[in-house]
C-alpha cells in the first residue's frame, strides 16, 4: 500500500504550481507589451538640424521639384497651346514689355500659325523698331488670310519707316477697299501718299538746282559799278520783271518735269512688271500687278495668262471686288477670239470665286450694260463653235445678264 502524501508535501507542490502561474502570467504581459510596441506608429526624428542640412529642412519637406513638374503637366489642360501663348502675348503687349510678347506669339505660331498670331507679332516688331521682321510677319498673315485688314495697315507701318512708300501706299489703298470708313487707314493712306509726294518734288527740285547752277557776281571779268539811284531803281524794276519771268517759265518747267517724270516712271514700271510677270497667289499679289499694268491691256492680258483658271477661285478667296471682275472680263475680250478655249475657261472659275453671287448683286447698271454689250458683240459671233457658245449661255444666266 502506498504511503499518503504528507501536509508539507502538499504545501510544496502547492507553491510549485502557483509559482508556474506567475511565470506563465508574466510571459503573457511580456507579448502583450510588444504587440503594443509594434502596433503604435514610430515618432519622427525630431533631431534639430544642422547648420546647411537641407536634407532635413522645412523647404526640403515641403517642396517636391519633381511632383511640382509633374503636377503641372500630368494633364492636357495645362499643357501650353497656341490659344494661351497668344493670350499671353497680349498680355504682355498691353503691359509694353515687346520681347516677352514676341516670344510669347513665337511659341503660338510654332504650335499652330494662324494670321492674327503673326501680325500680333508684327506689331511688337513694330514697337521695338523692328520693322523688316514686321513686313515679313505682315506677308506671312496675309499669306494665311489676304483679307485681314490690320495685316494690311501693320505691314503699311513698317513699309513707310522703311522707306517703301509707294508699297505702303498700296497696302493702305487696299485696306480701305476692304473697309471704306476706317478712318485710321484713311490718316495712313493719306499721310504715306503725301511723302511720297514731297519725295517726288524733292527730286524735282535737285533736278531743277543742278540745271540753274549759281548766278555769277560779275559781268565778263569785270566787277559791277555803282550806279545812281534813279538808274538803281529802273535797274530794280528789270530786275524784278525778269524774276518774275524766271519764275513763271521755272514753274511751268516743274510742271512739265512732273508729267514727264511720271510718264517715264510708269512706262519704267509696266516694263519692269513686263520683264518679271510671275503667278501671283493672292488677291493682293494680282490686284498689285494688275494696277501696275493698267492701261496696257495686252500686258494685263499676259498676267491672266500666266495664271491657271482653276487657281482663281483660291487666289481671290473672298477678296474679289466688282472693278476686278469687271475688268477682267473685260481684258477676256481681247484674246477671246485667238484663245476661246481659255477665255471660257477663265469665265467659268470666276463664277466658283467665294461671295461670287454677292459680287453680282453689287454690279451697277452701267457694269450690267456693258457686260450685256461684250456678250452680245464679242462672245456671240459667227465664229463661235457651237460648244462654246452653249457653254456661254449658260455663263450669261450666272452672270445675271439679260438678253
Amino acid at each position: 500500500m502506498a504511503r499518503a502524501p504528507s501536509k508539507h508535501g502538499r504545501d510544496q507542490a502547492l507553491d510549485f504550481q502557483g509559482f508556474l502561474s506567475d511565470l506563465q502570467d508574466w510571459e503573457l504581459s511580456l507579448k502583450d507589451k510588444d504587440k503594443d510596441k509594434k502596433m503604435r506608429p514610430q515618432e519622427p526624428n525630431k533631431e534639430i538640424p544642422k547648420s546647411g542640412d537641407f536634407g532635413t529642412s522645412s523647404y526640403s519637406r515641403n517642396y517636391d521639384p519633381i511632383n511640382t513638374i509633374s503636377s503641372s503637366f500630368g494633364s492636357e489642360d495645362s499643357l501650353p497651346d497656341a490659344a494661351s501663348e497668344k493670350d499671353l502675348g497680349n498680355e504682355y503687349f498691353k503691359q509694353k514689355k515687346f520681347k516677352e510678347a514676341i516670344d510669347c506669339y513665337s511659341r503660338s505660331i510654332a504650335l499652330s500659325p494662324t494670321a492674327v498670331a503673326f501680325a500680333n507679332r508684327a506689331m511688337s516688331y513694330i514697337k521695338i523698331k523692328r520693322f523688316q521682321e514686321a513686313e515679313n510677319d505682315c506677308t506671312e498673315a496675309l499669306n494665311l488670310d489676304d483679307r485681314y485688314i490690320k495685316a494690311y495697315s501693320r505691314r503699311a507701318t513698317a513699309r513707310k519707316e522703311l522707306g517703301k512708300l509707294k508699297e505702303s501706299i498700296e497696302d493702305a489703298e487696299f485696306a480701305l477697299r476692304l473697309e471704306p470708313h476706317n478712318q485710321e487707314i484713311k490718316k495712313q493712306y493719306a499721310a504715306a501718299k503725301s511723302l511720297y509726294e514731297k519725295r517726288i518734288l524733292q527730286k524735282i527740285s535737285e533736278q531743277e538746282k543742278q540745271k540753274v547752277g549759281k548766278l555769277d557776281t560779275k559781268v565778263n571779268g569785270h566787277s559791277i559799278q555803282p550806279v545812281s539811284s534813279s538808274t538803281q531803281r529802273t535797274g530794280m524794276t528789270a530786275v524784278e520783271d525778269h524774276c518774275k519771268k524766271i519764275n513763271t517759265s521755272g514753274k511751268q518747267a516743274s510742271k512739265v518735269s512732273v508729267q514727264e517724270l511720271a510718264s517715264r516712271a510708269a512706262l519704267r514700271a509696266k516694263v519692269l512688271a513686263a520683264e518679271n510677270i510671275t503667278p501671283p497667289t493672292s488677291a493682293y499679289q494680282f490686284e498689285a500687278s494688275w494696277r501696275g499694268l493698267s492701261g496696257d491691256r495686252a500686258l494685263q492680258a499676259k498676267l491672266l495668262k500666266a495664271i491657271s483658271p482653276s487657281a482663281l477661285p483660291q487666289i481671290f478667296k473672298n477678296a474679289l471686288t466688282v472693278h476686278i471682275l469687271v475688268d477682267i472680263i473685260k481684258c477676256v475680250t481681247t484674246f477671246f477670239i485667238d484663245e476661246m478655249d481659255l477665255a471660257v475657261n477663265i469665265l467659268e472659275n470666276l463664277t466658283k470665286v467665294p461671295r461670287f453671287d454677292t459680287l453680282i448683286m453689287f454690279l451697277s447698271s452701267n457694269d450690267k450694260a456693258d457686260l450685256a454689250k461684250i456678250w452680245d458683240e464679242v462672245f456671240y459671233n459667227e465664229a463661235t463653235p457651237i460648244e462654246f457658245a452653249e457653254k456661254l449661255d449658260n455663263l450669261r444666266t450666272k452672270y445675271c445678264l439679260k438678253r
